[in-house]
């Protein structure tokens, strides 16, 4: 690993164990309600298939209380993998708190070497590979740790998201103030706003390291969606405002292959940039 991946590494768990410690979004652990009807709560769009009773299920960058409980609630056997400790603490107190079993495993999402080959038949990724500075090496280990026919699960903040303003013009209309091709460089630091985290080190994916890079890893997406949390007659500036010019979000159903030698071609075809 080169000694950007590391510093960015390093930086980002240091970001989110204070994050943990000023309790904000994303390092709150689920609700009572939530419990009611676990996987209906993290499974709307009935991808799972209304049922995970006892399927090995990796929460992957996915520390804080809320999907290895609501998993493991729902009858898998869970383990939850984070970069930050203190965010796998909130796992193990919500787990030891309603009497539910979790494997908690400190680590990045892009190194998963302490997990035998085809150990997991799902892997739930929410929003968190803008925080790794490539998208392949992440791919390339869901897909060594991932059983054949598996599902992989993954929510990524859509690059157009990541290039737009976060406040309008005098028109009210967003304009593009990040580029597309970045060559590894970090977006700069937004605070305050719901669509970034206040002090991480944050990279654009293009749509092709995405989705292409999934499949190109031996992955077919069966679906693919953008939650929408966009409404009319909102305020120009405001979360749902912006929402509605790009979404943030992309959420991508995929299945492991059966045979990945077959689906990762040996030369990557690159169009024709006079076209």
């Amino acid at each position: 690993m080169n000694e950007h991946y590391t510093s960015a590494h390093d930086h980002n768990r240091r970001v989110w164990d204070q994050m943990v410690d000023k309790r904000k979004r994303f390092t709150k652990p689920a609700k009572d309600e939530d419990f009611h009807n676990p996987l209906a709560t993290v499974d709307g769009l009935n991808w799972l298939g209304g049922n995970i009773q006892g399927k090995c299920v990796l929460c992957l960058a996915a520390g804080g209380g809320r999907q290895s409980a609501l998993y493991a609630a729902a009858g898998a056997k869970v383990t939850v993998v984070d970069i930050s400790p203190r965010m796998l603490e909130v796992d193990r107190e919500v787990a030891a708190e309603r009497g539910l079993e979790v494997r908690t495993i400190q680590t990045s999402m892009d190194d998963l070497s302490m997990f035998r080959a085809a150990e997991f038949e799902i892997v739930i990724h929410p929003v968190s590979t803008c925080y790794v500075p490539r998208i392949e090496p992440v791919y390339q280990q869901v897909a060594r740790v991932m059983a054949a026919g598996g599902l992989y699960i993954s929510q990524h903040k859509q690059p157009a998201s990541l290039q737009l303003s976060i406040e309008p013009n005098l028109t009210g209309r967003y304009e593009l103030e990040e580029s597309y091709y970045r060559g590894g460089e970090p977006l700069r630091d937004i605070v305050g706003s719901r669509l970034r985290e206040d002090g991480t080190l944050e990279y654009l994916h293009r749509w092709e390291e995405l989705v292409g890079g999934l499949c190109r890893c031996g992955f077919v997406i069966e679906d693919l969606v953008e939650p929408k949390h966009a409404a009319t007659g909102t305020t120009a500036g405001s979360f749902e405002h912006r929402c509605g010019f790009t979404a943030p979000y992309v959420r991508i159903k995929a299945r492991r292959l059966d045979h990945v030698a077959e689906a990762v071609p040996t030369t990557l075809w690159v169009p024709n940039s006079n076209l």
